[in-house]
């Protein structure tokens, strides 16, 4: 019945790291990115929207008379 020998300190400091470790994940994972990842999904946000209007047609607009106009 000879087992493996553990050092209960050592055992403890670990599951100490590893809950840390858990809890900084989580917190990394609910409170969000990076600057450098921030700042790239601004730029295809606004490459998407320069795209989307250069596809879109002429707006119509009505005249003072009520009168649909291309513009």
């Amino acid at each position: 019945m000879t087992g493996e020998v553990i050092n209960l300190r050592r055992a403890r400091k670990q599951r100490a790291r590893t809950a840390k470790r858990a809890a900084g994940d989580a917190n990394a994972a609910a409170h969000g990115r990076s600057s450098a990842d921030k700042a790239l999904g601004e730029a295809l946000t606004e490459l998407q929207t320069r795209r989307l209007e250069g596809h879109k047609r002429a707006s119509e607009k009505p005249d003072s008379d009520g009168e649909i106009t291309d513009e």
